[in-house]
C-alpha cells in the first residue's frame, strides 16, 4: 500500500480510521508513506502521526516512510534551519533514508525535504551515491523501488505543471545507474502513474507512481486516495482506492507490462 500526504493537523479522522481498516483488511506486505506526515511540523501533529504508525505496527504491519516539506517547520525559523527534522526523527523515524528488503523486493526511501526551500525538493550527490550503492547490494532480480516525497518529474496537476525535483539530472542518473524499477512519491495530492520515458526521454524505463492525499482535507481535483500496488512477474498492477464518502473504494486499476526495456500499459484484454 502506498500512502502519502497524511497532513495530521489538517486531517479527517474518519479517513484515518478508514485507512487503518483497509490496511487490516488488505494485509499488504509493506505500507509505504511518501511524506508530509504533518501539516505544520508541530509536536502535537507528530504525536498524532506517531500514534497512527504505532497502531499499524501493533497490528503487525511493516511500514516505511520519508519526510515531506510539511514535516519541516515553516514559521519556527531557528528550528527550521538548525534542526529541521528533529521532531520527525523523534516521533516518526530517526533514519531519513530507510531501507527494507522483502523476498524479491527492495525499497529505499530518500529525504528530499530541505530547509532552504519552502515547498520544492532537492536531491544531492551524496544521495545519488547512496542510492546506487544500496541497490547495488541487492539481488539482481529484486524489484527495486525508490521512495521520495517530491516527484522526480514535472507533472500536470489540476491544469498546471507541478515542477520536477531540484537537480533532476542527478536524480535521473541515480535511478538509471541503480536499475530502479519504480518511483513512489506524493506532494501534489494527485494520483497518477506513468512510464518515466514518457515524461523525459532519457529517464529510462522506471514506472512513476504518484499517490494522492490519503487523509488530508486539502485536495486538488481528486478525492482522497491511496494506491495498492501488486508486483508480479514482469507485470505491475496499480489500483487507486478513492474515498467515496463512507469508505475507500477501488476506482481505477492499471496494469503495466515490461516490454523493450520499459513499462508499458498492458492491452485492455490483458488487464482482466
Amino acid at each position: 500500500m502506498h500512502l502519502s500526504d497524511l497532513h495530521f493537523g489538517a486531517h479527517d479522522e474518519r479517513l484515518v480510521q478508514a485507512v487503518e481498516k483497509q490496511v487490516d483488511e488488505l494485509k499488504p506486505d509493506l505500507v509505504v508513506i511518501s511524506g508530509d506526515f504533518t501539516q505544520r511540523a508541530r509536536t502535537e501533529q507528530f504525536r498524532e502521526a506517531c500514534a497512527f504508525l504505532d497502531r499499524l505496527r501493533e497490528s503487525g504491519h511493516e511500514v516505511i516512510g520519508v519526510p515531506g516539506n510539511h514535516d519541516v517547520p515553516l514559521y519556527d525559523v531557528l528550528r527550521r534551519f538548525l534542526s529541521p527534522l528533529a521532531r520527525y526523527r523523534r516521533f516518526i523515524d530517526d533514519n531519513l533514508c530507510p531501507f527494507v528488503e522483502l523476498p524479491g523486493l527492495a525499497v529505499l526511501g530518500v529525504n528530499t525535504a530541505r530547509s532552504l526551500t519552502f515547498k520544492d525538493g532537492r536531491i544531492n550527490q551524496d544521495q545519488v551515491v547512496f542510492i546506487r550503492d544500496t541497490f547495488g547490494r541487492t539481488p539482481r532480480d529484486s524489484f527495486r523501488v525508490l521512495v521520495t516525497h517530491h516527484p522526480l518529474f514535472a507533472l500536470e496537476v489540476a491544469g498546471e505543471t507541478a515542477p520536477a525535483i531540484g537537480r533532476q539530472e542527478l536524480a535521473l542518473d541515480a535511478i538509471q545507474e541503480a536499475g530502479v524499477d519504480m518511483l513512489l512519491a506524493g506532494h501534489n495530492h494527485h494520483a497518477s502513474s506513468h512510464s518515466a520515458s514518457d515524461l523525459v526521454t532519457r529517464a529510462g524505463g522506471a514506472l512513476v507512481v504518484q499517490a494522492g492525499t490519503a487523509t488530508s482535507t486539502r485536495v486538488r481535483e481528486q478525492e482522497q486516495s491511496f494506491n495498492c500496488i501488486d508486483v508480479g512477474d514482469a507485470s505491475v498492477t496499480i489500483t487507486v482506492n478513492a474515498w467515496k464518502g463512507e469508505s475507500f473504494v477501488p476506482s481505477d486499476a492499471q496494469r503495466y507490462g515490461w516490454e523493450e526495456g520499459r513499462w508499458r500499459i498492458a492491452p485492455a484484454e490483458a488487464a482482466h
